[in-house]
């Protein structure tokens, strides 16, 4: 019995001298989380050791710290716990009940609902609230009374207002329609993500417009939605159309016959995007200062 005891306490020495971890620990650490799962599963060493092959007297052994099991035993016991063998094997001292349920959700999750968790935790946890409060981005499609409204809030808030747009046409030197036939869409997404980066790099408070298209790429996206509180403004199809042509611009009919029905399509595509903002307005049948009320009740300016 002493020779054993002895034999056991002679390898977690050497290991310690030659700057490895305490191998007595890790076994504890390791016994300690099977029986952990195994008790959070209602299940019994007896139900365990018959379900992953492994004899109950081994499983003993190893809930306090006193075998040194096998990787392929040790594999059967947690597919049998229904986790990760690297679960099993980790010693982070850090990793907590907590950590381990989070982690074991999100290998579970379908991948095509990871990005939406990503998005809201870094929405919600990757900055506070108060913080990103500091930046309000109003997002929405030409028309939506995003520079408009931005300004006026602003001009309320004493902080600057940056359409991104111009930032863009002033980093390049060009307008939007020369760098979109000179590079392209992804050239100017591209643009667009290096600018976004530099403006809230730059400016810790402020009202930002942000053009409509950001909400197509997902980086870019999620990097605004996690540095700012977001306002959605959105209007009808028509409605839209109608103001960008009050303004002057009649670019968005020239020339095309089904401009309406396209317009109509990309709010289609994109309402789910939009709706990740953090608030949204609907500016259709509502005056100006009657849209800035509510802007300004959201901000809470």
């Amino acid at each position: 019995m002493t020779q054993q005891a002895t034999t056991r306490e002679a390898p977690e020495k050497l290991s310690t001298e030659n700057g490895f971890p305490d191998e007595g620990g890790f076994l504890l650490s390791l016994g300690h989380r099977v029986r952990e799962l195994r008790e959070r599963l209602g299940m019994t060493r007896k139900l365990l050791a018959r379900d992953s092959n492994v004899s109950e007297r081994h499983l003993a052994h190893l809930e306090v710290g006193e075998s040194n099991v096998s990787i392929t035993l040790l594999r059967r016991i947690a597919m049998t716990l229904n986790v990760p063998l690297i679960e099993l094997l980790s010693t982070d001292a850090e990793d907590t009940v907590e950590r381990r349920l989070i982690r074991r959700f999100l290998e579970r999750m379908p991948q095509q609902r990871l990005e939406e968790v990503v998005f809201r935790l870094m929405r919600d946890f990757g900055h506070e609230e108060t913080v990103r409060r500091n930046r309000i981005a109003l997002i929405g499609l030409r028309g939506a009374g995003k520079s408009t409204l931005g300004k006026r809030l602003a001009k309320e808030m004493g902080v600057p207002f940056v359409e991104l747009v111009a930032e863009i046409e002033k980093v390049t030197g060009m307008p939007v329609s020369e760098i979109f036939s000179l590079y392209g869409q992804s050239g100017y997404r591209r643009l667009e993500k290096r600018t976004l980066e530099r403006v809230l790099d730059q400016y810790e408070r402020a009202v930002l417009s942000i053009g409509g298209g950001i909400v197509s790429q997902g980086d870019t996206y999620d990097q605004l939605l996690s540095n700012c509180f977001t306002v959605w403004l959105k209007a009808r199809p028509e409605d839209h159309m109608a103001r960008v042509i009050a303004q002057g611009d009649l670019r968005p009919m020239a020339g095309n016959d089904e401009a309406m029905a396209d317009l109509h399509r990309i709010l289609d595509a994109r309402e789910a995007l939009y709706a990740k903002a953090d608030k949204s307005i609907e500016t259709s049948d509502i005056s100006e200062d009657e849209a800035f009320d509510r802007l300004r009740q959201l901000v809470r300016v």
